[in-house]
């Protein structure tokens, strides 16, 4: 038994084809959006490049583009082959073209459906990312002077004003390194001496953090140095007192802008996957009800389209048996070249009369 049969007329038939050239258009302007958004996450991401570690975050937008590249191009064909299914005529020389035409919008559908579920779940590898990309960027934050880093101070302090966060997950990360270039140290400082020495690594490390880092809506002019030392400011508590630092960290800041980013063009990419869903369906359904027109010199009389042409189980059955037929046919092309190189590597035997 056919799935999702449906009769048509004359009339029906024409009005189920000019829907889906209206569908088709609305498609490709639905494939613009998603070209757009990908472009769109691929610029966000770009600005952001330095404090990630690799490139695996623009396999997102990457897919989006090429999606909405696809789509634009098969929804255009769809749309011309709709148009042209009022005409006999020019109708019939899309026919042979019909069957492999649907098999591509089918795998289309399938990868749009993947690259929707891919903007979910990107937040574990884009937070892996953030975390050792911010963790570089912290320590060539004193690098002014080193070409190829000395923009590296303005991209983290831009940062952590723009996205109101300190550190990687915390402001405590600026207590791990020296952020502070030797360039403004005073080495003959006896202070800078014991700083430099009480650490194994040789490094200048003070409890504060840079003036990104500062909250303009305290109240109290920003405590940025001697952060944990409570005798070094009045009327201070480290423990209980609200500093006016920012408490989150940029990790968390920056896969929160992504993350929600994401799964908004996910949702999108749903909507169009369904929209394109129902019009291959309705395409399909053009397709069939036209092929089965009884008499094609009689283009008013009724007709059968559906979706597929025996039952859901029966053609995945169909389908199942096809690719073991297919794979018995290699079997035997193989067994049967294996034969014959045996045989022309046999030696004939030579017998002598004497």
């Amino acid at each position: 038994m056919a799935l999702l049969k449906v009769k048509f007329n004359q009339k029906k038939r024409v009005k189920l084809a000019q829907g889906l050239w209206l569908m088709n258009w609305f498609s490709v302007f639905a494939g613009i959006l998603v070209f757009s958004m990908g472009l769109f996450l691929k610029i966000e991401l770009r600005k952001r490049s330095e404090v990630m570690d690799n490139s695996e975050s623009h396999f997102v937008p990457n897919s989006l583009i090429l999606m909405g590249i696809l789509s634009c191009a098969f929804n255009g064909f769809a749309g011309k082959i709709c148009y042209d299914s009022l005409d006999p005529t020019k109708f019939a020389k899309w026919k042979p073209l019909l069957k492999p035409y649907l098999a591509l919008c089918f795998f289309f559908n399938i990868l749009l459906f993947l690259v929707a579920l891919i903007c979910f779940l990107m937040r574990g590898s884009l937070e892996s990312t953030l975390a050792q990309g911010l963790k570089n960027g912290m320590k060539f934050y004193r690098d002014t002077d080193t070409p190829g880093r000395c923009f590296m101070k303005k991209t983290i302090d831009m940062l952590q004003i723009e996205f109101k966060c300190c550190g990687n997950s915390g402001f405590k990360d600026w207590f791990e390194i020296q952020w502070i270039s030797n360039r403004y140290l005073d080495f003959s400082s006896k202070e800078v001496k014991d700083r430099i020495k009480s650490n194994v690594d040789g490094r200048y490390l003070v409890d504060g953090v840079p003036f990104s880092c500062c909250n303009p809506s305290s109240p109290r002019p920003c405590i940025q140095y001697q952060v944990t030392n409570n005798s070094a400011h009045y009327s201070y508590d480290y423990q209980t007192e609200e500093l006016n630092l920012w408490r989150r960290g940029c990790r968390e800041a920056l896969l929160h802008y992504y993350s929600s980013m994401m799964s908004s063009m996910g949702a999108v990419v749903l909507l169009v996957w369904l929209f394109e869903m129902s019009v291959m369906v309705g395409l399909r359904l053009l397709h069939t009800s036209l092929e089965s027109i009884a008499n094609p010199e009689d283009p008013e009389c009724e007709s059968e389209g559906w979706v597929l042409e025996n039952s859901l189980k029966d053609t995945f059955k169909s389908a199942l048996e096809s690719l073991k037929k297919i794979g018995k046919f290699n079997q035997v092309e193989a067994g049967a070249e294996g034969a014959e190189g045996e045989e022309g590597g046999k030696t004939p035997a030579i017998t002598t009369v004497s």
